[in-house]
């Protein structure tokens, strides 16, 4: 899971980087049509590859359980699920905010040229993918709850290193906040069936990539009206803030499904 979402990374880390060249030798258009061109071209390659999607017939033979659906009124009265939908929405937050703004931090903030400010944005997204490739071999050793904490543990540092007076900081604290954002993503998911069963897994799953996207939809415009008609003096702490927020809801989440394993045991 860690080195699927790693593959995105790779994609996130090359658009600031597009973007920022294209600002600096032409305009922003030439930055649209550089990744239209790829998006065709990734088009082109995933219709060609169609073939290689193919599943034999009894792929889903052995399967010992039944996906249960619910609707999703139903889904919110399970322990746990709101809280893993607000943790999820607050990531995403974290994720989305401080990849959109940093550059705009960078120059409206910290006084740096567009074209640094786009590189340094990219390195949160570097941070994020090479995190998870790390992540996918650290899964083996420790528990997702303890892979979430290490990555908040992490946000938390990073956040702290942007807050530091300077620009020496800044780049840095953007890298380890994508290495605290690494491992959260991919480890909620992951850990899915253990919080809310293998039946309830599938369903489960779709809601929970709805909350983030419903974060990532509404907390970066949101801080970006935050930013307008206040200051964008308010990127770090309004990170620290979700940060703190995602922190109480994972917690709790962990310990209502941890009580519910134990009832069941």
């Amino acid at each position: 899971m860690s080195w699927l979402h790693c593959m995105w990374g790779i994609g996130a880390a090359g658009g600031p980087v597009i973007m920022g060249w294209a600002l600096a030798g032409s305009t922003w258009q030439s930055g649209y049509r550089i990744i239209s061109i790829l998006q065709i071209v990734l088009t082109a390659v995933l219709l060609f590859s169609l073939p290689l999607w193919q599943t034999s017939a009894d792929a889903g033979a052995g399967e010992d359980f039944t996906p249960e659906h619910r609707t999703l009124p139903q889904l919110m009265k399970v322990s746990g699920v709101p809280e893993v939908m607000c943790c999820f929405a607050l990531y995403s937050g974290v994720e989305t905010v401080t990849g959109m703004w940093a550059a705009s931090y960078c120059t409206l903030v910290r006084g740096l040229d567009a074209t640094t400010a786009a590189s340094w944005a990219s390195l949160f997204y570097l941070g994020i993918t090479g995190g998870r490739f790390l992540s996918g071999f650290l899964t083996m050793r420790f528990t997702d709850h303890q892979m979430i904490r290490l990555g908040q543990a992490l946000i938390a540092v990073g956040i702290a290193l942007l807050l530091l007076p300077g620009s020496a900081a800044l780049p840095v604290g953007l890298v380890v906040i994508g290495l605290g954002c690494a491992p959260i993503y991919p480890c909620i998911i992951h850990e899915t069936p253990s919080n809310f069963g293998r039946s309830l897994s599938m369903s489960m799953t779709g809601i929970q990539m709805a909350a983030a996207y419903t974060g990532t939809t509404f907390l970066s415009p949101f801080f970006g009206v935050l930013a307008q008609n206040i200051t964008m003096k308010l990127y770090p702490f309004v990170l620290l803030l979700m940060l703190v927020l995602m922190t109480i809801f994972s917690e709790q989440l962990h310990r209502k499904t941890a009580a519910k394993r134990a009832a069941n045991a």
